[in-house]
């Protein structure tokens, strides 16, 4: 997902107007945009022409209400027939009829707009609980001090795993760990405030800017190993 931030930033250095979709290769390539008439910032907007979608419950697959987080599935003509020569991928992706289970938790609101928090194999489970590193990553980019953030699970013994974030601060500007874990918890429920901070030098993210989140953990792991 986009930070409202950078959206804002960027409409003004662009002088433009800047407004999100969604959709993935196996949706030929769109279910979701805003429309530029009446565009809600942080979402992707309603479903587009001739499409409809639905949020099941990650833990039962039953449909979930407005407001209420779970997994996107989405049925229109732009659905892909399957995966060639690979069924078993196909039956996990198309798991009813002409929908698409398409792997990332979102929540919308009553008029159909979408916000996507995080897909769901990055999910940290706390407890019972699921927790998007995407929703903790965007609240921290909402301090003035904050440049940049990646939000992974750490393992812990007594909840399994809990949140920490990695942390670019803004040059010439200077902030403590307990501060900003203090401005997440102000905003989130108790049991999604980040459990440890780490002030790093940059963020490691692909070419086309996404988080390498994964490279975050292994080295995680490696420090508690050693």
């Amino acid at each position: 997902p986009l930070p409202t931030e950078v959206a804002r930033a960027a409409a003004e250095a662009l002088d433009t107007t800047v407004l999100q979709g969604y959709g993935m290769t196996e949706t030929s390539p769109v279910t979701n945009v805003n429309p530029i008439t009446r565009i809600k910032p942080a979402t992707v907007g309603p479903p587009v022409a001739d499409t409809i979608e639905k949020v099941v419950s990650l833990d039962d697959g039953k449909e979930l209400g407005p407001g209420e987080v779970g997994e996107l599935m989405a049925h229109g003509p732009q659905i892909m027939k399957g995966y060639w020569n690979n069924e078993e991928a196909t039956k996990e992706t198309l798991p009813e009829p002409g929908w698409i289970a398409t792997g990332d938790i979102v929540s919308v609101d009553g008029e159909g707009y979408v916000t996507i928090l995080d897909r769901k194999k990055e999910m940290i489970k706390y407890k019972g609980y699921q927790i998007a590193p995407a929703e903790l990553e965007a609240l921290l980019l909402e301090h003035p001090d904050v440049m940049d953030s990646a939000v992974i699970p750490k393992r812990d013994a007594e909840a399994g795993e809990v949140p920490k974030a990695f942390v670019l601060i803004r040059e010439g500007k200077e902030v403590s760990t307990d501060e900003l874990m203090a401005f997440v918890a102000e905003r989130v429920a108790p049991y999604k405030k980040v459990r440890e901070i780490e002030f790093v030098d940059a963020i490691p993210k692909t070419a086309s800017g996404k988080i390498l989140r994964r490279e975050l953990i292994e080295q995680e792991r490696a420090k508690t190993a050693n």
